[in-house]
């Protein structure tokens, strides 16, 4: 399976001067973990995730005083449409990231996720059986 099959196009975007607190409530009332920042007077894109929220409120940092701009990794890895899941998969690991922004041909294509991968391993008919693991009983299963 492919990014392009698992990604959302339907991105939430951010300029690099929105505020913190405008960033996070896009983010909230769209019930996502991460923004691409798009800035038109710069080439490429970033991304706002709810862990640079969290690391800069941790910090004590004001949310209505600081910008998105200042929070953005340099460090960043893109996704392109025709990746495996693996692929994006082992991307995010090697990186420590939970979402990837997809772009194609240079134009923003959508973002995937940790969750749209499992969710579409899932769907796809993924299992995993872990050795040794004690396998919940058909009552647990409905206790639960």
């Amino acid at each position: 399976m492919q990014v392009s099959e698992a990604m959302t196009s339907v991105v939430v975007t951010v300029g690099p001067q929105h505020t913190l607190r405008a960033a996070a409530r896009l983010m909230a009332e769209r019930g996502v973990g991460a923004a691409v920042v798009v800035d038109p007077d710069q080439p490429g894109y970033g991304i706002f995730t709810e862990r640079d929220l969290m690391l800069s409120i941790g910090k004590g940092q004001d949310p209505d005083r600081e910008r998105v701009a200042d929070h953005l990794s340099s460090d960043l890895t893109f996704a392109a449409p025709e990746w495996s899941l693996e692929r994006a998969a082992a991307a995010m690991i090697a990186g420590g990231f939970r979402h990837l922004v997809v772009v194609d041909g240079g134009e923003l294509a959508g973002i995937i996720s940790m969750r749209d991968i499992v969710r579409a391993w899932v769907q796809d008919g993924a299992s995993c059986e872990l050795p040794g693991a004690a396998q919940p009983s058909a009552t647990s299963r409905a206790e639960g």
